[in-house]
C-alpha cells in the first residue's frame, strides 16, 4: 500500500523544520550556582527570543571540558566567579576577543580586559570578633600579620582562589619579597589550620574560636540578609571592615565571563555579554545574590550591600591581578599557608 502526501504539505513540512533549526539559541557553560541567576537566564530569552542552552559545573570540570571539545566545543560563552579562574581560561586560549562599543563603555576598563569581562565584584573583606578584636587594630590588610594578633586569625586554604587573588593584588602593589613577609606574618598569627569556606570563618570569629578573618562580601552579606535567628546572632556578634581605605583601597575580586573561541552562535554570545552590563541584570546580580553592578550608574536596593555603605576599591587592572596569581601561589606555599 502506497501513501501520497500533497506538495503544499511537504513545503509547510520543510518550512516548519527549518524555522526550528534555526531558532537563536545561546550555549553557556556556567560555574555560577546561584538559583537567583534563573531570573537573568528567563529576562534574557524574554527580550531577544534566544533560547539559553545551559551546563553547569565546576571551574576545573568546565575548562577542562571546553579544552577537551576543542573546536567541536558547543559553548557559547563562559562563566565564572574570580578573577584568576578567567585567567586560566585565557591562558589555554578558550577565549575569543570581542569587540563591543556598549560593553567598553559601560564595563571600566581595569574591570575588564580584551576577551572577558567582569560583571559584579566582591569585596575582600576584614572581620572581627567585637569582644577581642578592636576595629583599630585591623583596618588594613597589612594589619593581620601584626605580632598583636598572634593566635587570633583564622582563614580558608590558602590554595583557594579568592586568597590567591588577594595577595596577586599585595604582589602587584608591594611586590614579592614583602608579600611573602606578609604571608608568614598570617601563618604565624593562625589560631588553627586553614579550614573551610568563608561562612565558616565568620562563624568561628563570632564563636571566639578566632579573633579575625577576611571573607567577600558575598558572605556576609548573606548571613545579613538570613532569616535565621542563629546567622543573626552571629552578624550581632562581628564588626566588619572594608580595608586600606587610606591605601590602595579594598581589594575586589569578580564574577565574568566571555565568549569561547569556537562558539557557534557568536552574536548570541555578544548579546548576551552585552545583556549582562544592562541595568537590569546588573540590579538582579546586586539585589539576588549580593554583588556589587560593575556599572557605576546603577544603583541596588540590597540592603545588606546598602548597611556595608560605599569604601574605596582598588583599582588594580583585573588582568594585571591575574597575571601574578602563579607567583601567589608560590609565595603561600613558601610561607606554609595551605
Amino acid at each position: 500500500m502506497s501513501f501520497r502526501i500533497p506538495l503544499l504539505s511537504l513545503l509547510l513540512a520543510g518550512t516548519a523544520l527549518g524555522a526550528q533549526a534555526a531558532e537563536p539559541v545561546l550555549n553557556l557553560y556556567s560555574a555560577r550556582h546561584y538559583q537567583t541567576d534563573e531570573a537573568l537566564y528567563s529576562d534574557f530569552t524574554k527580550q531577544t527570543g534566544i533560547k539559553i542552552n545551559r551546563i553547569e559545573g565546576k571551574e576545573e570540570e568546565l575548562l577542562e571540558r571546553i579544552k577537551n571539545e576543542g573546536a567541536n566545543s558547543p559553548a557559547d560563552v563562559l562563566l565564572t566567579v574570580d578573577a584568576a579562574r578567567l585567567a586560566q581560561a585565557h591562558d589555554l586560549g578558550l577565549f575569543a576577543p570581542v569587540k563591543s562599543k556598549l560593553l567598553e563603555s559601560r564595563i571600566p576598563a581595569y574591570l575588564r580586559t580584551d576577551d572577558w569581562f567582569s560583571f559584579s565584584t566582591r569585596a575582600r573583606l576584614i572581620v572581627y570578633n567585637k569582644l577581642d578584636v578592636k576595629p583599630e587594630q585591623v583596618r588594613n590588610y597589612a594589619d593581620l600579620a601584626q605580632p598583636a594578633l598572634k593566635g587570633k586569625f583564622c582563614s580558608r586554604s590558602g590554595s583557594h582562589p579568592y586568597n590567591i587573588s588577594l595577595l596577586a593584588s599585595v604582589i602587584s602593589h608591594e611586590g614579592e619579597p614583602k608579600a611573602e613577609q606578609w604571608a608568614k606574618g598570617l601563618v604565624a598569627n593562625f589560631a588553627r589550620a586553614p579550614k573551610g569556606g568563608d561562612t565558616d570563618q565568620i562563624k568561628a570569629v563570632a564563636a571566639g574560636e578566632c579573633g579575625v578573618t577576611i571573607a567577600n562580601s558575598y558572605y556576609v552579606a548573606r548571613l545579613m540578609r538570613s532569616t535565621d535567628p542563629a546567622d543573626r546572632k552571629v552578624m550581632e556578634s562581628v564588626g566588619v571592615i572594608a580595608p586600606d581605605q587610606k591605601g590602595n583601597g579594598t581589594h575586589v575580586n569578580v564574577s565574568g565571563g566571555g565568549m569561547l573561541k569556537h562558539a557557534p552562535n557568536p552574536q548570541a554570545a555578544v548579546k548576551f555579554l552585552e545583556y549582562l552590563a544592562s541595568d537590569q541584570a546588573q540590579r538582579y546580580l546586586a539585589d539576588g545574590n549580593n554583588e556589587w553592578p560593575v556599572v557605576a550608574s546603577v544603583k541596588t536596593t540590597n540592603p545588606a550591600l546598602k548597611a556595608l555603605g560605599a569604601f574605596k576599591v582598588d583599582q588594580l587592572p583585573i588582568g594585571q591581578l591575574a597575571m601574578y596569581r602563579t607567583k601567589a601561589q608560590m609565595v603561600f606555599d613558601r610561607a606554609g599557608f595551605r
